[in-house]
């Protein structure tokens, strides 16, 4: 029998309460697990691999494309400077390119889940229901009709969007500030992005059981720390040269173990053991 979802935000189960540090660790942890239930599934790794390829070679020529017009862009950004002293306008110019490219980098990482995981559908659906059977069964999927479930898809994907790109633009403003734009924006962009990922990461098992954005949102910040842990570590991998064409699939299935935590529902083989820890 499916196992059927509990309320959003997951049941609190028995158990001692995890700090933020630990449960933070666990969500890292999560990565390397959802890594080895997707690599005991040749198959599956290589169904994985295909989507993830196409979109990085699309995502490839458009940061190629940036950085080769990063320094116009960062000159037309800065008009103001046209009359400063080389020393100056250069740096202020080196640190607006900076920025924009960070804030890019962010956006582009999470619009590149969402269009990877757009384009390869069928088989991170595969991915994700296999890790959900081995943990014990997931729901029967919720039937929407086609042309509403596309449309709910595009709906989230563009508040996801949406959502990031505000932040990125406080990002970019930010990285404006010397020291500050250098140390600390890039930490924060790297925790959003986390949480973005983590977010377009648990979709695929949230929409198998008729959930949407909102709901996965109410039910992520109910384990705030495992799943930033969980798309930070994801993010950071992203950054890696190939990174995101090798972890892609084993995002899918820690963001299925992820949202099951968050669901209350049991993420051991078979389905044993207890489901997650209460959050903080």
């Amino acid at each position: 029998m499916p196992a059927a979802a509990g309320p959003v935000g997951g049941p609190r189960a028995p158990g001692a309460r995890v700090g933020p540090v630990r449960a933070y660790a666990q969500g890292v942890r999560l990565l390397g697990e959802g890594l080895a239930r997707y690599a005991r599934t040749p198959r599956l790794m290589v169904l994985g691999l295909i989507p993830v390829a196409v979109t990085a070679l699309l995502f490839t020529a458009a940061l190629a494309g940036l950085l080769f017009f990063l320094g116009d862009l960062a000159t037309a950004a800065t008009w103001f400077a046209d009359d400063w002293s080389p020393g100056a306008r250069n740096l202020v110019r080196v640190l607006v390119g900076a920025a924009i490219l960070g804030a890019a980098v962010l956006l582009g990482v999470v619009s590149f889940t969402a269009l990877t995981l757009a384009i390869g559908e069928p088989f991170y659906e595969r991915i994700s229901a296999h890790v959900e059977e081995a943990c014990g069964g997931g729901p029967e999927e919720v039937q929407s009709g086609f042309l509403r479930s596309v449309a709910t898809g595009l709906v989230d994907s563009a508040r996801m969007l949406a959502l990031t790109g505000e932040v990125g633009v406080a990002l970019f403003l930010a990285g404006f500030l010397p020291l500050v734009g250098q140390s600390v924006v890039p930490v924060l962009a790297a925790t959003a992005g986390g949480w973005f990922l983590a977010l377009e990461l648990v979709g695929i098992p949230f929409s198998r059981r008729g959930l949407r954005l909102a709901d996965r949102r109410r039910a992520l910040r109910a384990h705030r720390a495992r799943a930033l842990g969980f798309g930070t570590a994801v993010f950071l991998c992203f950054l890696v040269p190939g990174g995101a064409v090798l972890v892609m699939p084993a995002a899918v299935a820690g963001g299925t173990l992820l949202a099951r935590q968050a669901l209350g529902l049991p993420t051991a083989a078979g389905g044993a053991g207890t489901t997650s820890p209460p959050p903080r």
